[in-house]
């Protein structure tokens, strides 16, 4: 009977872990991929996002220039964007931009200080790419869906 009693204690207890789990993750805000309003595109697919952030892919369909704008490697939002949108840590995406940077094959993304300066440089400049935990957009920017792959 003691036994039985523990069963169904250690039930409970993993039971109510995971309706927490749940909670918290329900309660954290998700990351938005936004771009500036000349930029026609409404949805981009995962890989794209990828290419795009990892400075791979520098034009839209288009021709014109890809500007990508991110916050620190330090802040949550960055932390958040690079597990749950690139599928990859953020030191992956620093060595990326380094390897690219020090061949002289490409550029790093412009670093901005915090959500108001990337709200404030998408809005404003044209062809430009961010992300924020933001759910109100400025005049001037609007939202990318991102489409799941396979």
């Amino acid at each position: 009977m003691h036994n039985i009693h523990r069963i169904g204690y250690r039930f409970a207890f993993a039971l109510v872990m995971l309706f927490c789990a749940n909670l918290t993750y329900a309660e954290q805000p998700q990351v938005q991929v936004i771009v500036n309003n000349n930029v026609n595109v409404t949805t981009l697919s995962e890989s794209s996002v990828r290419w795009i952030f990892s400075m791979r892919q520098t034009t839209w369909q288009d021709g014109s220039a890809i500007k990508v704008y991110v916050l620190s490697k330090q802040t949550p939002a960055h932390q958040h964007f690079c597990k749950n949108v690139l599928s990859m840590f953020p030191y992956q995406l620093e060595r990326m931009w380094n390897k690219l940077a020090y061949s002289g094959l490409g550029e790093k993304p412009i670093l901005v200080s915090d959500s108001q300066e990337m709200l404030n440089m998408i809005s404003q400049e044209p062809g430009a790419i961010g992300y924020v935990f933001s759910t109100s957009l400025p005049p001037g920017a609007h939202a990318v869906r991102i489409v799941k792959e396979g």
